[in-house]
This record gives structure tokens, C-alpha cells and sequence, in this order.
């Protein structure tokens, strides 16, 4: 989604001044492309492989190689589905920042119960 960024922006060019525009929506608009590129390469393969099976979850998994799949949606619903796809990402990068951490306080422990 690097060369999407712009893309992402465009999708929320018009939510911007809609009576639904949300807090999300409105932080999301104001990111630089830097930012949204950043945020939106995962760091680990772990945390890649769970966002895609939730978003094939949300969209239904019918494997592309059987099936001639199309998805039509409108804005609104595409801007929902990103959203939930951030707010996954966001909950799954914290819970690898806390399993990161937990492994570095587990491995402290043992090296002072060594010594």
C-alpha cells in the first residue's frame, strides 16, 4: 500500500465534510502519505498473515483460484472496512510490542535468578 497512500487520502476526501465524519476518519485524512505507508507495511509476517485472514474474514473467504470473486462496495463501507482493518493493526502491533516485552522481563528474570 505504499503507492496506495494517495489512495487512501482520495477515499476519505469526501468524508471529510460529511455529518458521519468521525475522530478516525478525521486523523486518518490528516496523515501525511509517509505516514499512511509507514503504518501500513506490518513489521512481521506474523502480524501480516493475521490481517489478511481477518480482512478475507470480512469480506468472505471464497479462494480466488475456484471462484471469479468481485467485491462492489461504496465508499462509506470501503472507509468502515478500512478502519476496521487499521484498528486490527493497531491491536495486533500492541499485542506483539507486549509479547516482545514480556519475553525481554521473562528473560531479565531468568538471568538474575542465575546469578
Amino acid at each position: 500500500m505504499s503507492n496506495s497512500s494517495g489512495k487512501a487520502q482520495d477515499l476519505f476526501s469526501g468524508v471529510k465534510n460529511s455529518e458521519h465524519a468521525n475522530a478516525l476518519m478525521q486523523y486518518v485524512h490528516g496523515m501525511s502519505p509517509e505516514t499512511i505507508a509507514q503504518l501500513s507495511n506490518p513489521t512481521s509476517t506474523e502480524v501480516q498473515q493475521m490481517m489478511e485472514h481477518n480482512i478475507i474474514g470480512l469480506l468472505g473467504g471464497l479462494p480466488s483460484q475456484h471462484f471469479d470473486v468481485e467485491i462492489t462496495t461504496n465508499r462509506e463501507n470501503l472507509g468502515r472496512l478500512l478502519a476496521s482493518a487499521m484498528m486490527s493493526g493497531y491491536f495486533l502491533r500492541g499485542a506483539e510490542q507486549r509479547m516482545a516485552f514480556e519475553s525481554s522481563l521473562m528473560s531479565a528474570e531468568s538471568i538474575t535468578e542465575t546469578e
